[in-house]
C-alpha cells in the first residue's frame, strides 16, 4: 500500500496525537496509513498550521515522558524492573522531556553573580596592568 503524501487534517491530527502521547515520529510513520518522515518534514516546512500543531504536540509529549518516568519508578519499587535498565530509561526520558519543555523539565541554572570580595581583586588586576 502506498504511503500518503497529500496533506490532510485527519492525518496531521493523528500524527500530532500520537506524538503528544510520547511516541516518536519514526514510530508513528512506521504505522500503516502514515506518510514517510520526509513527507512530514516537508509538511512542516510548507504548512504553517501543521508546523504549529506539531510543535505543540512535541511539547505535550514531554508530559507523557514525565508520566512514563513515574511508571518506571513505581515498577522499580514494586520489583518489576531492574535498577540499571530503569536508570538508563529514566535518564533518556528526562533528557528528552527537558529538551521538549525546558521551562518545566529542563535543568535549572542559577546565573546570579556576586561581587562581594571582588574589590581587592579588581584593584590588584588594574595595578598589575598599569605596571
Amino acid at each position: 500500500m502506498a504511503r500518503p503524501s497529500e496533506y490532510t487534517e485527519e492525518i496531521a491530527d493523528k500524527i500530532c496525537s500520537e506524538l503528544a502521547s510520547g511516541r516518536s515520529l519514526r514510530s508513528v510513520c512506521e504505522d500503516e496509513g502514515m506518510p514517510n518522515r520526509s513527507t512530514v518534514f516537508r509538511w512542516m516546512r510548507t504548512i504553517d498550521e501543521f508546523r504549529d500543531h506539531y510543535a505543540r504536540a512535541k511539547e505535550e509529549s514531554a508530559d507523557a515522558h514525565a508520566d512514563k518516568i513515574e511508571e518506571i519508578a513505581e515498577g522499580v519499587l514494586e520489583g518489576r524492573y531492574g535498577h540499571q535498565e530503569s536508570r538508563v530509561a529514566i535518564d533518556a526520558l528526562k533528557w528528552t522531556a527537558g529538551k521538549q519543555k525546558p521551562k518545566k523539565y529542563g535543568d535549572r541554572v542559577d546565573a546570579n553573580l556576586t561581587v562581594e570580595g571582588q574589590e581587592e581583586w579588581l584593584k590588584r588586576l588594574l595595578t598589575d596592568k598599569e605596571s
